[in-house]
């Protein structure tokens, strides 16, 4: 599995944070890492330099081989709720989507 980081002009992407997001969205998916091809994981802070609440985002898309992308979206007020949370819901997304497939 491929996982593929893009930032913003406001978040810098350092090697650091795509080693952190790489480990973090590898924890959360586990085993379902097999299934997929790539993961592409967008990260932005919607206010730019002026804080706010909850302006930290994170996109999650990820590509499930031989089935449609799934893509998830999560806010926080810091890039670390942020990706938690999409993780999270990336990982909800992917084992409803998995089982709806083997009950077919």
């Amino acid at each position: 599995m491929q996982i593929q980081i893009n930032t913003d002009t406001n978040i810098e992407g350092t090697e650091q944070l795509a080693t952190w997001v790489k480990g973090l969205v590898t924890t959360a998916l586990g085993d379902r890492g097999d299934r997929l091809s790539r993961v592409e994981v967008h990260l932005s802070d919607e206010n730019g330099a002026k804080s706010g609440t909850d302006d930290k985002r994170c996109m999650l898309e990820a590509r499930v081989k031989g089935r449609q992308p799934i893509a998830v979206t999560h806010h926080g007020a810091t890039l670390d709720e942020a990706v938690d949370g999409a993780a999270d819901k990336l990982n909800d997304a992917l084992d409803h989507d998995l089982n709806r497939h083997q009950r077919r």
